[in-house]
């Protein structure tokens, strides 16, 4: 598929619109593309939905020689090469999946110079046979994707990429891209040294996901039962992701979200190879299946349209959260990151934390990030600034699309409550867990109070003015500000912290969120789409879409993105030509699946005969009767044909024109369709067209249709 034009940047402008069907590059890819086209190395840091695959993508095809891209996930690569062949790219991959045979064709494809694109494994990449091979094939770049997994302090760390520094030595002038959508500032400069692109050129084009709605709302008591409501009123049917801290978790809230007539699934590393990539699949193939899933589920995932991330349990950082949100909404159209979260996820995780065998460096390190992702959950203010300022990037104002814009939290002087606790913490000699505490304040006649004497202290029973719940918030939002901290040894008793002596003394006042209830979110389903979008032709375009996939095997995604079907439907485009200027539609898409996309918007967007004929189609009606032929016609009134013979079949319908008036058939023609018509099942214009092979217009066969109808 390589171009031979002169200009690089034109031949990459040219590639993005004939082959994926867009018409311009976004942000920052332009520049990258070019970059890397005139043998630049480059660290790439994009939002997840970015684009970060064209950034390789198009250069691999400029470029002379075959792409190598480094991908972390073997289970994955089949689907990548699959999307990429779809649209006409000469791609493969190599992994321990592959026979001998196969393997070796992808060898002698890639030592003939016939591959834009292959695919493979940091551990494949390093056996000498591999780099042999490399060394001898015609290379046109390297790109190593999800280049945070050479972070030892990251969340993804893989071993395998330390080694890929041996990609700068021993091919010094094959230009490498690394890309990632997660990286705060020691990331990158980890990637930058353990990579060897000293002096690669650094594009940040931010880490904003305007797209996503972040709520993260407090543990109830009842989790499972939140999210049963969040998925029935704003995602029922669609793509999600279940996040939980343990794999007994993720079991009982599949089998649960199942027993509640959803399409869920377990995924983690206790269930065999088998189910996990069974499950994978479905996830990748099906429409509105939910994975349940361990952290171990999700790097790599390219599946554009997962409608919500839940999290049932808090993440250890923000990396974790962002990246593990970043899976919802990659097609750009709306989305949710929703979070329910206890105290308990905090004592687990921070003993989780102290049983760790690691240096007391990385504990440190670790609790620094735990206690920056309590802080974005107690904040009243915009989380998504909060978000990005993390990441060093800047939202000059609130974002207007998180739970503290939407619905400012409502905030009460908590100083009082907050001595009380501290207190009873204090009285009971800081030996006992938030549960007994509790007890305590609110006075419980509990033979285990009497037996420590602690029905006899200053702090029994003087919290009766709120309830268990709501001191267990509490509680829960004093740790997170670090005024008690989980004593790890003690069994998840708590202590007070330096940070507690002013709030004690009375020399600071604290100010804490309320506990609210959920409330139904009355936008259902409704921002996902345009307003203007018509929700039947949406609907008919996605079940083309599913037919056409299942077919092939291959994801409903692979054929055009929800995005690209919300575009046609609409501007509900009359033509092929018209088809072709939506985003998404390449050429080889175009070839493959245009007339079948088309016949469904014609079918569902021509005027219905029986709603009278208005003066537009009236001026029309008049000139055929005049002897005017549809293309005089359209010619004569600026209008589309597709416009024309949709008035002309009004016409036809209403009695005021004949069929040999509007098309020219012979009676062998007109038998010929008529009969096709008379076979069909459906009577719709596309089995008709098909039925026909296609000898037969639109146009034409609407005409026809539309005598039927007299």
């Amino acid at each position: 598929m390589h171009s031979n034009t002169s200009d690089p940047e034109i031949n990459a402008l040219q590639i993005l619109h004939t082959v994926y069907g867009y018409d311009a590059f976004r942000n920052q890819q332009g520049d990258i593309v070019n970059h890397v086209i005139n043998g630049g190395d480059a660290l790439v840091l994009m939002p997840t939905g970015g684009g970060k695959s064209l950034c390789f993508q198009v250069p691999a095809l400029v470029r002379s020689g075959t792409a190598i891209v480094i991908s972390p996930l073997i289970a994955l690569m089949q689907d990548q090469v699959m999307a990429l062949r779809q649209n006409g790219i000469k791609a493969a991959f190599l992994n321990s999946s592959q026979s001998s045979l196969d393997v070796n064709d992808v060898e002698t494809a890639l030592m003939n110079n016939e591959l834009d694109l292959l695919y493979l494994a940091p551990e494949r990449l390093m056996m000498p046979r591999m780099l042999d091979l490399l060394n001898r094939a015609p290379l046109a770049l390297f790109a190593i994707d999800e280049a945070h997994c050479v972070s030892q302090w990251g969340h993804d760390f893989r071993p395998e990429y330390i080694k890929l520094s041996i990609l700068h030595e021993k091919f010094p002038t094959i230009p490498r891209i690394a890309l990632t959508a997660t990286a705060d500032g020691p990331t990158q400069r980890e990637i930058i040294e353990r990579l060897s692109l000293h002096n690669a050129r650094i594009f940040n084009d931010g880490f904003d996901r305007p797209n996503i709605r972040y709520r993260i709302s407090e543990n109830q008591g009842n989790a499972r039962e939140q999210l049963r409501r969040f998925i029935l009123n704003e995602h029922e049917g669609e793509a999600g992701i279940v996040y939980c801290l343990s794999r007994k978790r993720v079991d009982e809230i599949a089998q649960w979200l199942s027993a509640k007539g959803f399409t869920a699934l377990p995924y983690h590393a206790g269930l065999s190879t088998e189910i996990r990539q069974h499950h994978q699949a479905r996830f990748l193939r099906d429409e509105g299946v939910i994975i349940v899933a361990t952290i171990a589920f999700g790097m790599g995932i390219d599946k554009p349209d997962v409608r919500f991330v839940a999290h049932l349990n808090l993440p250890k950082s923000i990396e974790a959260y962002y990246q593990e949100t970043g899976r919802a909404g990659r097609d750009g159209l709306a989305a949710d990151a929703w979070m329910a979260y206890g105290l308990q996820d905090v004592i687990t995780l921070r003993q989780m934390q102290g049983n760790s065998g690691a240096e007391e460096s990385r504990k440190r390190l670790e609790q620094h990030k735990l206690d920056a992702m309590l802080g974005l959950c107690e904040l009243t203010t915009c989380r998504r600034q909060a978000l990005l300022r993390y990441f060093g990037d800047k939202l000059d104002h609130p974002c207007g699309n998180c739970d503290n814009c939407l619905s400012p939290p409502e905030t009460w002087d908590a100083t009082l409550a907050a001595q009380k606790a501290l207190s009873c913490v204090y009285r009971t000699g800081q030996r006992f867990g938030v549960n007994y505490l509790v007890d305590v304040l609110l006075g419980k006649d509990l033979e285990r109070i009497t037996q420590f004497g602690h029905d006899k202290i200053s702090t029994f029973g003087i919290g009766t003015e709120l309830n268990n719940t709501e001191w267990r918030t509490l509680y829960r939002q004093i740790i997170a500000r670090g005024l008690l901290r989980v004593d790890l040894e003690g069994h998840g008793s708590v202590q007070l912290t330096d940070s507690a002596r002013p709030i004690l003394k009375g020399d600071e006042q604290l100010t804490l969120r309320k506990m609210v209830k959920p409330t139904k979110n009355p936008n259902r389903k409704s921002r996902s789409l345009p307003d203007s979008v018509n929700s039947s032709l949406w609907e008919a375009l996605r079940e083309h879409r599913k037919t056409l996939a299942a077919e092939q095997s291959i994801p409903a995604y692979m054929i055009f993105h929800d995005a690209t079907l919300a575009e046609m439907a609409e501007r509900q485009p009359q033509t092929l030509e018209q088809l072709s200027r939506v985003s998404g539609v390449g050429e080889r898409k175009l070839d493959a699946y245009g007339q079948g996309f088309l016949a469904i918007i014609l079918e569902l967007t021509s005027e219905q005969p029986n709603k009278g004929i208005n003066d537009t189609a009236a001026n029309s009606i008049d000139l055929a009767k005049q002897g005017h032929s549809a293309d005089e016609i359209a010619t004569q009134r600026g209008l589309s044909l597709n416009t024309i013979f949709t008035h002309l079949c009004q016409g036809i319908t209403n009695g005021e024109l004949a069929l040999d008036q509007v098309i020219n058939l012979d009676e062998a023609q007109r038998k010929e369709i008529l009969f096709a018509f008379e076979l069909s099942e459906d009577g719709k214009l596309k089995t008709v067209f098909e039925s026909l092979d296609g000898e037969y217009d639109y146009n034409i066969l609407k005409c026809v249709k539309a005598s039927l109808s007299i």
